[in-house]
């Protein structure tokens, strides 16, 4: 009778883990693809922010000094302000640093709330 036990417990054994075993191929491959898919798309998108800041920067320096005969400073400058401005729009993106205009709507210097007077 005990061996009997075993045996029927060792084979519902190995058909549990055949069903687990089963379960675990299909569940991770769509939640995997999927999470790889939304983590390409981030990093498209934060790199192209990045690249368009600097881009817009060197083009804006080169017709700066091309039109006001600055070279080869303009370019230097506007190159440095590009880089910033790809970091903050990068930081922006990810919720690092506060959207523009995010800040409360009382900033004008007056109070909102009764001063008690």
């Amino acid at each position: 009778m005990e061996v009997e036990r075993s045996e029927s417990l060792e084979a519902r054994r190995e058909r549990l883990d055949a069903q687990l075993n089963a379960r675990r191929k299909v569940e991770p491959d769509a939640n995997a693809n999927r999470e790889a898919s939304k983590g390409y798309a981030l990093a498209v998108k934060l790199s192209s922010e990045f690249i368009a800041g600097v881009v817009v920067g060197v083009l804006l320096g080169y017709l700066f000094d091309r039109f006001l005969g600055t070279s080869p400073w303009g370019l230097i400058v506007f190159l440095l302000l590009g880089f910033c401005a790809g970091v903050l729009n990068v930081l922006r993106s990810t919720g690092a640093v506060a959207q523009p205009g995010s800040g409360r709507a009382g900033r004008s210097g007056t109070r909102d709330e009764d001063d008690g007077k």
